[in-house]
């Protein structure tokens, strides 16, 4: 089992729960978003997500994709990714992974794109915009490299998917709580706990609930029934409005929702 299984099962049996912080690579800087990520594990966050800076990313709200194109147009590049999961690593235990669209995998290289990430210490990827059917790349570089492989579900998702996409993943599986893109909500849909219920009643593979989740409340709620919350925009949002202060301050609050 990977890391990210281990802390995942580790906390709910310990009755704690999870926070998964995502955060995306070169915002606004590459240094900047390495003390970023950085900061969230030291304050909370059980496992960390690197976003891909992407020019199409279909699923990120407003806020996350303002960050990335801040970044892209900073001048990060995709190597860029794994000299930050390389500086991240050394100075942090925490479980890793990469979160990309699949085109810059793609492009770079699937092979390679996975060894990179190997070297540099993450273990393994979401993948946000791929499905098992087409993933048979993936499937077999990631198995052969025992990097751990996301795959998403969402409240839409009929019980053949959730069971194809559960049981093709590894690390956990992504649980949308919501139809559409990442962002703060005021509550969670109650859609959300009816997916993480079809996903165990299909699949051992520990499931994480995201979209959505922004508050201490909202994190101990999904974790009453899921194996972790995961939390991005409102992360993202607290460096833009703070900085590195803002995001340490929001990170300990929701980190507060855990047992």
């Amino acid at each position: 089992m990977s890391s990210v299984n281990d802390t995942l099962l580790a906390n709910r049996e310990s009755g704690k729960g999870s926070l998964v912080g995502y955060y995306p690579a070169g915002y606004p800087t590459v240094k900047d978003s390495v003390d970023a990520l950085v900061a969230m594990a030291e304050n909370g966050c059980d496992v960390l997500e690197i976003g891909v800076p992407y020019s199409d990313p279909v699923m990120d709200g407003l806020i996350i994709q303002v960050a990335t194109e801040e970044a892209r147009a900073a001048g990060f590049v995709l190597g860029d990714l794994f000299e930050v999961i390389r500086q991240v690593r050394a100075r942090v235990a925490t479980p890793l992974l990469v979160m990309s669209y699949w085109n810059p995998v793609l492009r770079f290289g699937v092979e390679k794109f996975a060894e990179e990430m190997l070297a540099s210490g993450a273990q393994g990827m979401i993948t946000p915009d791929l499905v098992p059917d087409e993933a048979a790349q993936w499937l077999e570089v990631s198995q052969a490299k025992g990097l751990d492989r996301v795959f998403l579900v969402a409240p839409s998702s009929s019980n053949e998917r959730v069971a194809a996409n559960a049981d093709a993943s590894k690390g956990f599986v992504y649980s949308v709580s919501t139809m559409g893109i990442t962002g703060e909500r005021a509550t969670l849909d109650a859609l959300a706990r009816d997916l993480v219920g079809r996903v165990k009643s299909l699949s051992k593979t520990p499931t994480c609930v995201g979209v959505g989740i922004s508050t201490a409340e909202q994190v101990r709620e999904v974790n009453g029934y899921a194996d972790g919350a995961i939390v991005g925009t409102a992360f993202v949002k607290a460096y833009r409005e703070d900085g590195l202060p803002g995001l340490v301050a929001k990170t300990k609050e929701l980190a507060a929702g855990l047992g």
